[in-house]
């Protein structure tokens, strides 16, 4: 029997936030949010209109002129504060996350209330070091200041994945840079904001640098196409996040984007064979295998081809699915029915290409929208191992390994329209940082899957995305630069 965390109430959420006060929308609309887990209904929002979201754009003008003045170290600071306030009521955040999104008690205090707090201790380490004005010699003997100065009003847009995490990676460089936001969740993971909001306040941000908008698809083309954003940052899909891009660029605003993945992971024939395994799963399954950044793609060397499905068979075949509130869970539910069925249709579709479903995919006798964690047998150039599932699916293909180089499985990696991370496992490691680097994506780990560290740059080539989230870098993404010649 699946359960909701003892410790939820059912949350109520208004349309929006603005300058320091929940506001009712004039739309009147409201959304419920039901639990993946149980359909039980655990919360709900308002919808915010055009008025809303002209509030809230108007909020974070009127804020920006005091809070771009404030100093880095001052606002490095509130950050500081901002990640203390959400870290004591931690429990809480990772309660609401496993009851909204189905994410597994045991991954959610880390996976999504942790890195959050950890980006956001890193943007205050980051702010009153950051080079915000730097002198040079000029061609004409004088001098020339180069001043980065905040982009302005951001409108970031947040998926349901993992909300907080994401919020993170977009308050934090575009706080520490002077810039002022509003937020918008996705509608069906948006009741952290609540707990989020009453952290700011805490934080002692002042009322109108962060704001909220809550709402589905109206709501976020309203704000992408508000004359007062100067910048989109955005998570979410390929698909979407190219539409987002090319509003943004008949109006020559500055937008960045953090998009979809299929990432692949390399092990070379010296991998160590329990450590990797156990490295592959995790890399794959955590959050449901709801994360942009899962290595969903297992490049195995055809020498020791067998003996890694033998292994990964055992250990995806291990794990627990059922109730997320409880602590022995390892996968829980996908967020909603379509994206079950879509899982679902990834798998039936590579049958019929004549992939082996190796271990799992069908449906538990669960109430909620569960798949059992897949293993599938493929090539490269079938649909399951070119397209996002976004769920429990793990694809392994096999790599020529005769040559030295690994350059069939770099060759097989770098074959994706996506090049968001990576990962290399082997018993050398100057070997696989070697084999890194000839890879085509944003980041890449070798012998883990810590993807993402939280001072430095994340984000992806090709159709991965354009733009960076986390580390200086970062921050740089929230910033215009300005010379002034002397």
């Amino acid at each position: 029997m699946t359960s909701l965390p003892e410790s939820v109430p059912m949350v109520e959420l208004a349309a929006s936030y603005v300058a320091g006060k929940w506001a009712a929308g004039a739309l009147a609309e409201t959304v419920e949010v039901t639990s993946p887990a149980t359909g039980q209904v655990v919360g709900a929002i308002g919808v915010a209109g055009t008025e809303e979201v002209d509030a809230a754009v108007a909020a974070a003008r009127a804020a920006l002129a005091t809070w771009r003045q404030v100093s880095p170290a001052d606002r490095g600071a509130a950050l500081g504060r901002l990640a203390d306030a959400l870290t004591a009521r931690k429990g809480e955040l990772a309660d609401l996350a496993t009851a909204e999104i189905g994410s597994p008690r045991s991954w959610s205090t880390f996976g999504q209330v942790l890195t959050a707090t950890g980006v956001l201790k890193a943007y205050a380490a980051i702010a009153p070091e950051y080079p915000f004005t730097a002198t040079r010699p000029s061609m004409t003997g004088g001098t020339v200041e180069v001043r980065q100065v905040p982009v302005g009003v951001v409108g970031a847009i947040v998926p349901w994945n993992t909300p907080l995490f994401i919020a993170a990676l977009k308050l934090g460089p575009a706080l520490a840079a002077g810039c002022t936001v509003v937020l918008k969740p996705a509608p069906d993971a948006p009741l952290a904001f609540g707990v989020l909001m009453e952290a700011i306040e805490q934080a002692g941000i002042p009322d109108g640098v962060v704001n909220v908008v809550n709402g589905g698809t109206s709501t976020g083309e309203l704000l992408v196409e508000h004359p007062g954003v100067d910048k989109i940052s955005f998570t979410g899909s390929t698909t979407v996040g190219a539409k987002i891009g090319a509003a943004c660029g008949t109006r020559v605003r500055r937008c960045s984007t953090e998009l979809g993945g299929k990432s692949a992971a390399i092990v070379l024939p010296d991998a160590p064979l329990e450590r990797t395994v156990k490295g592959l799963v995790g890399g794959v399954m955590g959050n449901n295998g709801q994360l942009c950044a899962a290595l969903t793609r297992i490049l195995l060397p055809r020498s020791r081809y067998d003996e890694f499905v033998s292994a990964l068979q055992v250990a995806v075949e291990a794990l627990t699915v059922g109730d997320p509130a409880d602590r022995s869970t390892d996968i829980g539910p996908l967020i909603n029915e379509a994206a079950r069925d879509k899982a679902e249709g990834f798998l039936r579709r590579a049958r019929d290409e004549g992939a082996t479903v190796l271990v799992g995919g069908e449906r538990p006798n669960l109430p909620g929208w569960f798949v059992a964690p897949a293993l599938v047998a493929a090539t490269n150039d079938m649909e399951i191992a070119r397209e996002e599932v976004f769920g429990p699916v793990a694809v392994v293909i096999a790599y020529d390994d005769s040559e030295p180089d690994a350059e069939d499985a770099v060759s097989i990696a770098n074959d994706s329209r996506y090049g968001l991370v990576g990962a290399v496992w082997s018993a050398d490691e100057q070997r696989a940082a070697e084999v890194a680097a000839r890879l085509q994506v944003g980041s890449v780990a070798v012998n883990s899957t810590a993807v993402l560290d939280f001072g430095s740059p994340f984000g992806g080539f090709k159709q991965s995305g354009i733009g960076r989230e986390g580390g200086p870098e970062g921050l740089a993404g929230f910033v215009e630069y300005q010379a002034i010649i002397r």
